[in-house]
């Protein structure tokens, strides 16, 4: 299994993966920074990301207070930024998250987003489902309903 890893900048979290290994070990950190001071801001975000990342796991967290930074297009910046919205231990599917961006017949797309979500558990694409079912989910469904049993959402029948 690959070693599980966050990467910091100084603007937040940028990446976080895979989520199997997330969730079975202890992330190192990768801090991306130009300037002293950029690598000391991002070490400070990413000291309390490995804190908040843990208190997660245990059940003790259930909202974030680390900032993120992602890379993508427009429309995931969109996408994630919705899914980040998402109450804790609640789900949405993707066409309510399409309507909720303002693009209500997009649901594939958004799925697509969904799947290239850089930092997945702290951008919770776990919470978007199929209207038929759990849907997918990057780091497998195990990983997706493993994440459920964390924030006590009922998985389906």
């Amino acid at each position: 299994m690959t070693a599980p890893t966050l990467t910091v900048g100084p603007d937040g979290l940028i990446a976080a993966g895979p989520v199997a290994a997330l969730l079975a070990d202890v992330p190192r950190l990768v801090i991306l920074a130009a300037t002293a001071a950029e690598r000391r801001r991002a070490a400070a975000i990413g000291k309390r990301a490995l804190r908040e990342w843990d208190a997660y796991l245990r059940g003790d967290l259930r909202c974030w207070s680390v900032p993120v930074a992602p890379q993508g297009t427009a429309f995931q910046q969109a996408v994630w930024a919705a899914i980040a919205r998402i109450p804790y231990a609640q789900v949405m599917t993707y066409g309510a998250l399409a309507a909720a961006i303002g693009r209500p017949r997009a649901c594939r797309a958004v799925a697509a987003a969904c799947g290239r979500n850089p930092i997945p558990i702290r951008i919770p694409c776990h919470r978007v489902v199929a209207a038929d079912g759990p849907g997918g989910y990057t780091g497998g469904l195990a990983c997706k309903f493993r994440l459920w049993d964390i924030e006590g959402i009922s998985r389906p029948r």
